[in-house]
């Protein structure tokens, strides 16, 4: 176990704030230059900030997915080449079969809580409260959906001027929906206040707090004391109260005195919309590197990630890759619990890492868009087997033979293909991705359903 439990005989608290589409350079520590975040920059100050983070997936739900179970979605059908995501109408979901972090945690008495936004499946079967959390408060499906736009209003209209009841979004405790349409212009206040209640609620005992924010996924909204407060505008506005929610966590930890025996881990679900397309001045910012949302580029797929546990985890940076898949095995770990063996899972343990400053046992991942390999990466060098861009901006869907390469130590915006220097690497990448390949077993697809 770890120091922390080996001290105090108490597991330690797990708070998981994810939020949605934010980008890798939205963060002051990570270069945003008019984005003011104080209190995300003082988590990474005093915690871990990890520089080649990854989701499992660009797009939300099969990146979800991942987070939860640990292993890549197309093991549990939660990817798809025809729908990319779940959608209103979508009859799929999370199956019942796979086991959530929160479910892990439970047979070690975890008070268990998701709040905000879920896009793991909304009908009753497949909500968080099937899946081991004992709580949801939140948002079934992106904050996008259900649009019904005054008459003579375009999609495009409703998102970049929105108002809360143009998206009929509904808004659950539990099994239950109390608000429909959802009003978005408080949402990411009534998250945090939520969020910090159950903490007040489970102080005694060992607790794991999911807070999935929905922004700054379009469409924008903040809350009346955060209108204007940016200099880099709505979207800068919407980031600096996400800030202010990460500061009332932080705070609450403090005040209850949980603060050195919780970890908390900050990241995003996948990278931001490409600034290209229609979103313009609505989307975050790549950072140095290529591509948004929806691609296998770096910017689809890395993300902004920070650990903070004072007291056990020593400050500094990590480069070393680590992923979303890693949270399930890692948890398990520092919460001493046992995982089923009758799965395959994709995750690896970095808790040597978070307490020890070892190096990372992960050196490769799987770039998948859909049901498919677009690009995978062993220690530095990443191959691209297809490229394509998404959401209308480009590039084109191309396949490469051989495939592009990049040493994403020296490149990270991915700009000089070295792929003619290096077909040994290049034998090596696949022969990881045709392992992988052949250890996945075929499922019923969820999001076609």
């Amino acid at each position: 176990p770890p120091r922390a439990a080996a001290a105090n005989d108490k597991p330690p608290n797990f708070v998981i704030i994810f939020t949605d589409d934010m980008g890798w350079g939205d963060i002051g520590y990570f270069g945003h230059p008019t984005i003011r975040t104080p209190n995300l920059d003082r988590m990474i100050v005093e915690g871990q900030k990890w520089t080649s983070f990854y989701m499992a997936a660009s797009v939300c739900t099969p990146s979800r997915a991942a987070l939860m179970t640990g292993r890549y979605p197309i093991r549990s059908g939660m990817c798809s080449d025809q729908r990319r995501v779940l959608f209103p109408d979508s009859n799929g979901g999370l199956p019942q079969s796979e086991l959530t972090i929160a479910g892990a945690l439970k047979p070690a008495d975890y008070a268990t809580a998701c709040i905000g936004k879920w896009h793991l499946g909304h009908l009753p079967e497949f909500l968080p409260t099937r899946h081991g959390f004992d709580y949801y408060y939140g948002i079934p499906y992106s904050n996008d959906m259900d649009l019904e736009p005054p008459e003579g209003m375009t999609r495009r209209e409703a998102v970049l001027q929105p108002e809360s009841e143009y998206f009929h979004v509904p808004l659950m405790r539990n099994e239950e929906i109390i608000e429909q349409p959802a009003d978005q212009t408080t949402i990411t206040k009534r998250f945090t206040e939520e969020a910090v209640e159950f903490i007040h609620e489970h102080q005694d005992q060992p607790f794991f707090v999911y807070l999935a924010h929905s922004m700054p996924h379009v469409p924008l909204f903040r809350s009346e004391e955060f209108v204007d407060v940016s200099r880099a505008g709505l979207y800068g506005d919407v980031i600096e109260e996400l800030d202010w929610s990460v500061g009332r966590i932080m705070d609450t930890l403090r005040e209850l005195d949980l603060a050195e025996n919780t970890l908390v881990l900050f990241t995003s679900d996948n990278g931001p919309w490409n600034l290209l397309r229609d979103y313009m001045l609505h989307a975050g910012l790549p950072g140095p590197l290529r591509g948004g949302k929806g691609t296998t580029f770096e910017a689809g797929v890395r993300v902004p990630t920070v650990f903070w546990w004072p007291g056990t985890i020593e400050p500094g940076v990590v480069m070393d890759m680590g992923a979303s898949l890693d949270m399930l095995p890692t948890f398990a770990s520092l919460a001493n619990v046992a995982l089923p063996d009758d799965r395959t899972y994709d995750g690896y343990d970095l808790s040597s890492v978070l307490l020890d400053q070892a190096s990372s046992p992960r050196d490769s991942l799987i770039y998948y868009r859909g049901e498919q390999v677009y690009a995978a990466r062993q220690g530095p060098y990443k191959a691209h087997f297809i490229t394509e861009g998404s959401y209308g901006s480009g590039p084109e869907r191309t396949e490469h033979d051989p495939p592009k390469l990049f040493n994403l130590d020296v490149d990270p915006p991915e700009r000089a293909n070295i792929a003619e220097d290096h077909p040994d690497i290049i034998a090596g990448i696949e022969e990881m991705v045709q392992r992988h390949k052949d250890s996945v077993e075929p499922v019923e697809n969820q999001l076609t359903k």
